[in-house]
């Protein structure tokens, strides 16, 4: 191959990863703008009205007329909302303040509604969180350390909790009764239940609605997360059925306490896994179930990764990666916490084995039985 030949193979390598980085700019200042519409009430507002212009949009939400038009443009620019054109030849033209812009129902969906399976509001909240951290991620990246789930703030605690709510209240149910073995365990009567990592308390409350004869226990090391699970435990008139404790799983202390245990989307987050796990194992009875949900990420590493490899090694970078190693001897498991690694932790802390549960489609997630 000449020389001619590989100068201009690299010109089209060159072009076509500028492309993808072109691209992925786009795409970065397209999810920060709908940050601002989703903090400002924007979209919300939208939603609620059917057609606003920008005078409109302000007045509602108690935001700047300038700020608003910029952005209710770069919106329409960008396909997220539609505007109203006039197909008069001889119209005057409408006045850029006047102009009238729309939220199609199924942006709001993804955007507003806060119980569909296709919320995807929550993720953003989340990117903004540690982009805000970023100073302090460059740090723990060079001296390590890392930047703990306080310091990202009220974006990332309440994107986490609703990011699975619809998961939990719509599918947790029909997700677990679909293994009969584990539905048994939980349909005990008076059975005892631990939620370890719980959160915001979505997980536990779906448990406490599926299993109405069961005790249920939400156990959590972040205060306001507990916090605001006992409210909403409170608003949804469960307050009397479940309990919250501030307190970290490695903390369970009473023997053959509980019928089953369960951390959803939790254990890749802990610095120091083992031993929780091995608190639940001396917490639930021999008969009990332990249940871990986690990300499905593959079995293996490999450069030719999907989609929700890379998502998940994002969230790992800015987010789940450095709150571990924010904790002194912290593991640092990370987000994308291989079948391989869970069970080496399960091993250490006592179990024999692992068992993929057969739950399939429940969002980003994998369910295994922790095998005594």
């Amino acid at each position: 191959m000449s020389d001619d030949s590989n100068e201009e193979g690299q010109g089209d390598a060159v072009s076509d990863f500028v492309g993808r980085v072109f691209a992925s700019a786009l795409g970065a200042l397209e999810i920060l703008s709908i940050y601002l519409g989703v903090r400002l009430g924007w979209y919300r507002a939208l939603a609620e009205a059917g057609q606003l212009s920008s005078t409109e949009l302000a007045r509602r939400t108690a935001t700047q007329e300038r700020y608003a038009r910029e952005w209710l443009e770069q919106q329409a620019v960008s396909g997220i909302l539609t505007v109203e054109e006039t197909d008069a030849a001889d119209a005057a033209p409408v006045a850029a303040s006047d102009r009238r812009f729309s939220l199609p129902a199924a942006h709001a969906e993804v955007l507003t509604d806060g119980t569909s399976l296709d919320y995807f509001a929550p993720f953003v909240r989340m990117f903004a969180a540690s982009a805000v951290q970023l100073p302090q991620l460059l740090d723990a990246y060079r001296a390590g350390g890392g930047v703990s789930w306080q310091q990202l703030g009220a974006d990332a605690h309440e994107s986490q909790g609703d990011q699975n709510r619809p998961w939990f209240e719509k599918r947790l149910a029909p997700a677990l009764a679909s293994v009969d073995s584990l539905h048994q365990v939980l349909s005990r009567p008076g059975a005892h239940i631990a939620d370890v990592g719980c959160g915001h308390g979505w997980s536990t409350l779906a448990l406490a609605r599926a299993y109405p004869d069961a005790r249920v226990e939400g156990f959590d090391v972040d205060q306001p997360s507990i916090e605001a699970a006992r409210r909403h435990a409170t608003e949804a008139g469960l307050g009397d059925h479940v309990r919250f404790h501030l307190v970290g799983g490695e903390e369970l202390a009473a023997e053959g306490r509980f019928d089953a245990a369960f951390v959803f989307e939790a254990v890749h987050d802990m610095p120091y896994p083992v031993e929780v796990l091995a608190a639940i194992r001396r917490a639930v009875r021999d008969d009990g179930e332990v249940v871990i949900m986690d990300e499905a990420v593959a079995e293996r590493f490999a450069p030719d990764g999907d989609e929700i490899e890379r998502l998940m090694y994002g969230f790992s970078l800015f987010v789940c990666l450095p709150d571990s190693l924010s904790s002194p001897g912290s593991v640092g498991t990370g987000t994308v916490m291989r079948q391989s690694t869970l069970e080496g932790y399960a091993l250490e802390a006592g179990f024999s084995g692992i068992e993929e549960l057969p739950i399939e489609g429940f969002a980003f997630f994998r369910f295994t039985r922790l095998v005594r």
